[in-house]
Formats: C-alpha cells, structure tokens, sequence
C-alpha cells in the first residue's frame, strides 16, 4: 500500500515537472481572430473593400494576435521554429524549394495563365512593379517574406494546430488536427484581402504555395525554409515576370 502510494507521489511529480519545462500553449483561440477578419472582410460592401485600410485588417489582427500570444508564452522561437540551429539547414532547403516552385510559378503565369484566357497585363499597375527593382530584390521582398511567413506559418499554422490537437474530437488523430490546421491557414493565406485584390485570379497561386510551405513547416518545425523559399520564388517571379511585361 505505501508502495503504491509513493509511486503516485513519483508519478504527479514528474508530471508537475514536465509540464513546467513544457507547459501548455496559452491563448491559442486568438488565432481565429484573422480567421474571422478575413471572413469580416468579405461582408463587406464594394466600394469599403477597395480601401487599404479594410485589406490590411486581417493581417493587422493577426499580428495583434501574435504579439498577444508572445507575451502569454514562452519559448516563442522554438514554439514558430525559430531557434537559432535551423538557421543554415533552413536557408539551403529553402532555396532548393524556392528556385523551383519560382520557375513551376512564373511559368504558369506566363504560358499556363493565357492559355486559360486569364488576364495578366495588370502585374504592370501592381504596387510591386512600381518599386525598383533595386529596393525590392533582396531587401523588402525578404522582409515581406519573413513578416508573412511569421504570420501565416508560425503563427496561423502553428497555434491552430496546438488549438486543434487539444480538441477531444482530435485527440486520437492528430494527422486530421494537423491537416484542417494546414488547410485553414492555407486559406486564409490565398484569400488575404490584398492578395486577392493586389493579384485577382492568380491568387490561387497563394494556396498551392502555402500547402506546400505549410506541409514543409509541419514536417520539419523549421520557420527559415519557408521563409527562404518564399524570398527566392518571389524574386523569381519579380525579375522575370518585370523583365517581359514591363
């Protein structure tokens, strides 16, 4: 019987010290917030979705969201797959991964796009094409690159899996918590107000990149391939997509 006991005492101990050195995600609903904004968006009339200051609202809350989650939590690097030893291994892979889905994209804009008599002379009045190409490659699409990949991957991605791996109805399948995460951020991900407005019909580019930048960030936890792969493919598509249509 004091056998027994004293067993118990071990077996509360050492989960008392295993959820101190890993204790469970705090405010993880936030992550419908952006969810909700993107959605928010839609209802709205013609005329208010035309203005950049309803665009950039679910992108906007997301970061609110963010930052509220930081504060809440700790290990923040490890938690978006940040950590300082994935540096090297996550630009090398993400490269690889950029340079092809670069080439795959542009062309499918280029040849694939016309060929469906899908319109793509408005890329000259984007807000891209009228950046030089000085300012954009590398510096400001690196930028986007990482505040995007952050925001979408680390942060959407990642908190609706914590979110949904905790719900009872996933808690003998978190391949499927895992998966309607990946597809709902991928979502939200293509259907950004601005990237909607900002690239019309090739949009559904967005949820072709983002399942795969999604799926890489699920299976390796390593934020800098993404982000990387999305630099690259960008500046892929920049220069080659300006050089022949502007």
């Amino acid at each position: 019987m004091r056998r027994q006991e004293e067993q118990q005492t071990e077996a509360i101990i050492e989960y008392d010290r295993r959820v101190a050195a890993h204790p469970p995600e705090l405010w993880t609903a936030l992550v419908i917030t952006p969810l909700l904004a993107t959605a928010f968006f839609y209802l709205l009339p013609a005329h208010a979705q035309a203005q950049r200051s309803w665009q950039f609202l679910p992108q906007l809350s997301a970061y609110a969201c963010l930052t509220l989650w930081a504060v809440r939590n700790r290990d923040i690097p490890a938690k978006l797959g940040l950590e300082y030893g994935k540096i090297s291994t996550g630009i090398w892979k993400g490269l690889g991964v950029g340079l092809i889905l670069g080439s795959l994209n542009t062309v499918l804009i280029l040849y694939g796009a016309p060929l469906l008599d899908i319109e793509i002379g408005f890329l000259r009045e984007t807000p891209h094409a009228h950046l030089s190409p000085a300012l954009m490659v590398p510096w400001f699409i690196l930028l986007i690159a990482i505040g995007v990949e952050v925001n979408f991957r680390g942060f959407l991605l990642g908190r609706f899996t914590a979110l949904l791996t905790t719900c009872p109805v996933f808690a003998q399948r978190p391949f499927v918590a895992q998966a309607l995460a990946l597809g709902l951020s991928s979502l939200i991900f293509a259907f950004d107000p601005f990237m909607v407005v900002t690239f019309q019909s090739l949009h559904w580019i967005a949820l072709w990149d983002g399942l795969i930048w999604g799926g890489i960030w699920l299976y390796t936890r390593n934020l800098y391939i993404p982000i990387t792969a999305h630099a690259m493919e960008v500046i892929i598509e920049y220069l080659t997509i300006r050089s022949l249509l502007i």
